[in-house]
């Protein structure tokens, strides 16, 4: 232990942090431990200083004193800053410094994304799946997932979930609901084995909608099934990339079947899910009429996915308009919080569901670790961007997860392997980006996503100033948040 005389020579400095304001309050976003910490004057004070220059000890005391306050409190304050790595020295280190560690080798289980069929009935311009930047393979392969795959994922998914009291499939394409009869024998199937063991599983599925029909509306109210619909917005956006085979516009199809499963839906949200390429980036615009004019729960949205040289991806100026619009709807959605309401905006909502947890990432998510993609032959793989890319699979349903595979997928995209991340306050809410992503731009699962840095820390800074705010003015609404956050 470092002794009081040596004490007095020990030089700090700030810790890696994040500086904020929010609600008239100084925050700090610690990034050694993905936590947030309100701060008063004096703390302020503390961290200013060292943002200037290294200090010692007894100048830090004599620095607080200063301002007013009594020697044995600037000890306890100094204290309290060198333990949550506010404040660090070369000399002294009461708290190892946390970070985010990769899940054991035995990790178990707990979602499954089955590709019930790689076949799709759109040809939407900017698909991942079909489209210029496809990595999938699936010549050959079968283009429907059959009755024996689909329990054989099932008895897989409850093997290797050892432990977890609730686990979860999400039906996906592909267009889903083409293989809508697969589907419902599913949730029977794995309804019974849940039973037999006393355990829960949930349900979700992403379509498109255009095969949506009374009968399946009612399945999917009935058996409590949370839908996302991959739609772009008002008849002029959806109809500019989202178009069946002859090239004609899906909105006049979608519509009247999403008002019946919105207006049919009981406890699961029902989501959009907007991508934002050229020409589609009036996100307010968008916004109000999935949410508004058609009833939707939550709307998501994402620029486009892809190697950066197809005539529909964002360029620096579309991606600025994005932002800007990104950043009203976020006030919106604040204004909604601190009057206790529920705002649409899941943008947000994500992001201070993750900050309410603490994350600190080791991945940019689940993939490969919690959660694994099925193909439509029982072929693995880390998620189901990588369906039926032969290059990324990790085993098979019928023998398992290729531990080998697995262990080289996930060393490769750990945050601490990506250089460029180490020195980004940011990295333990993204990791260093989608998976999929980086393969498609950069040609490795691992690589950084470089072109989205700068976004993903302006928008970050804009989600710590909202939790920040409604932590101080209305921080019930967060512990309602964190409770409909919470795994199920």
């Amino acid at each position: 232990m470092t002794s009081m005389t040596s004490m007095a020579a020990v030089k700090y400095r700030r810790g890696e942090l994040h500086e904020f304001q929010a609600a008239g309050q100084a925050f700090i976003y610690l990034v050694s431990a993905g936590a947030i910490f309100a701060l008063d004057d004096a703390a302020t004070a503390v961290l200013r200083r060292l943002g200037r220059q290294e200090m010692s000890h007894d100048e830090l005391v004599d620095a607080l004193v200063g301002h007013g306050h009594a020697r044995a409190d600037a000890e306890e304050l100094i204290g309290e800053l060198r333990y949550v790595r506010g404040i660090v020295s070369d000399v002294v280190t009461p708290a190892p410094a946390v970070g985010p560690t990769s899940p054991p080798a035995d990790f178990p289980l707990q979602a499954l994304v089955l590709n019930i069929t790689n076949q799709c009935n759109l040809a939407c311009t900017y698909c991942y799946e079909f489209g210029a930047d496809k990595i999938a393979t699936p010549e050959g392969k079968p283009k429907y997932m059959t009755l024996d795959t689909a329990t054989a994922s099932v008895d897989f998914l409850l093997a290797q979930s050892a432990g977890r009291e609730a686990v979860h499939i999400t039906f996906f394409g592909g267009e889903t609901l083409m293989n809508f009869k697969l589907l419902r024998q599913v949730v029977e199937y794995a309804r019974e084995q849940v039973a037999m063991q006393g355990r829960a599983i949930g349900f979700s599925l992403t379509t498109n909608a255009t095969l949506l029909t009374d009968e399946i509306i009612e399945f999917l109210a009935d058996n409590d099934i949370g839908v996302t619909v991959s739609m772009d917005g008002p008849p002029d956006l959806q109809d500019l990339r989202r178009v069946d085979k002859r090239g004609r516009g899906t909105y006049r199809i979608i519509e009247p079947k999403l008002r019946k499963l919105l207006a049919r839906k009981r406890n699961r949200l029902v989501t959009a899910r907007v991508t934002l390429t050229e020409g589609v980036t009036d996100v307010i615009r968008i916004y109000r009429h999935l949410k508004d004019d058609l009833g939707f729960d939550e709307v998501g949205f994402a620029p486009v996915t892809n190697s950066g040289a197809q005539a529909y991806a964002l360029d620096d100026r579309g991606m600025t308009d994005v932002v800007a619009e990104f950043h009203k709807l976020a006030d919106e959605w604040l204004e909604y919080a601190l009057r206790g309401e529920r705002h649409g905006f899941s943008n947000v909502s994500e992001t201070i569901g993750e900050l309410i947890q603490g994350a600190n990432k080791s991945h940019p998510c689940g993939a490969g670790i919690g959660l694994l993609g099925v193909s439509p032959s029982g072929d693995l793989s880390p998620c189901h961007r990588f369906t039926d890319a032969d290059t990324h699979t990790l085993g098979h349903v019928s023998s398992g997860v290729d531990t080998a595979k697995r262990e080289d997928f996930l060393a490769r995209g750990h945050v601490s392997a990506k250089y460029e991340c180490q020195t980004c306050w940011a990295r333990p809410l993204c990791a260093g980006g989608c998976h999929h992503e980086a393969f498609v731009r950069y040609g490795d699962t691992g690589h950084a996503n470089l072109h989205y840095c700068d976004w993903i820390r302006q928008w970050t800074d804009t989600c710590l100033r909202i939790y920040g705010a409604v932590s101080a003015q209305n921080p019930q609404f967060l512990e309602r948040l964190a409770a409909r956050k919470a795994p199920q």
